[in-house]
C-alpha cells in the first residue's frame, strides 16, 4: 500500500550526506508518530559481517513491529529512491529485524516498510517487501 506524505523542506545539494539522511530519518519519524506509530528503536545494528542497520524500528497501535527503511534522493534517475533498496539492502534488514526479534519473547506480527522521498514528498510504501520463504 502506498500513501503520499506531506512536502517538507529537504537540505540543500551542499549538505553533507550524513546530515540529509538524519533530517529524512527525522522527518519520516515525524509522519509516521502522527499515524499513530511509536518508535521502538533509531538506527538500530546487528552484529557482524553480515549485519546491517534498520533506520526506524516503530509499532503500530494493533502491536505490529515495523522495519522501516528510509530513503531518500535529489534527483528520481535510476528508478527513485523506493527502487534503491534492492534484494541486497532488504537481506541485511531482514538479517538485523531476525536478530532485533530474537530478543523478544513473543513474537509479533511484522511488516517491512519504505518511507521514500520522491520529488518534493513523501512516499510510504506499506508491505514494501517479505521475508522469502
Amino acid at each position: 500500500m502506498q500513501m503520499v506524505m506531506s512536502k517538507q523542506n529537504y537540505p540543500s545539494i551542499t549538505a553533507t550526506t550524513k546530515a540529509r539522511g538524519d533530517l529524512a530519518e527525522t522527518q519520516s519519524l515525524q509522519q509516521l508518530t502522527a499515524a499513530g506509530l511509536t518508535l521502538l528503536k533509531r538506527n538500530y545494528r546487528s552484529p557482524g559481517r553480515g549485519g546491517g542497520e534498520i533506520d526506524l524500528i516503530m509499532r503500530e497501535p494493533d502491536g505490529t513491529v515495523v522495519f522501516v527503511e528510509v530513503r531518500a534522493r535529489q534527483q528520481s534517475a535510476f528508478g527513485g529512491a523506493a527502487a534503491s533498496v534492492g534484494r541486497l539492502k532488504q537481506r541485511r534488514i531482514i538479517f538485523t529485524a531476525r536478530h532485533f526479534l530474537s530478543r523478544l519473547t513473543v513474537l509479533p506480527p511484522c511488516r517491512f516498510d519504505v518511507m521514500a522521498r520522491e520529488a518534493d514528498a513523501w512516499v510510504w510504501l506499506k508491505g514494501a517487501f517479505e521475508v522469502e520463504r
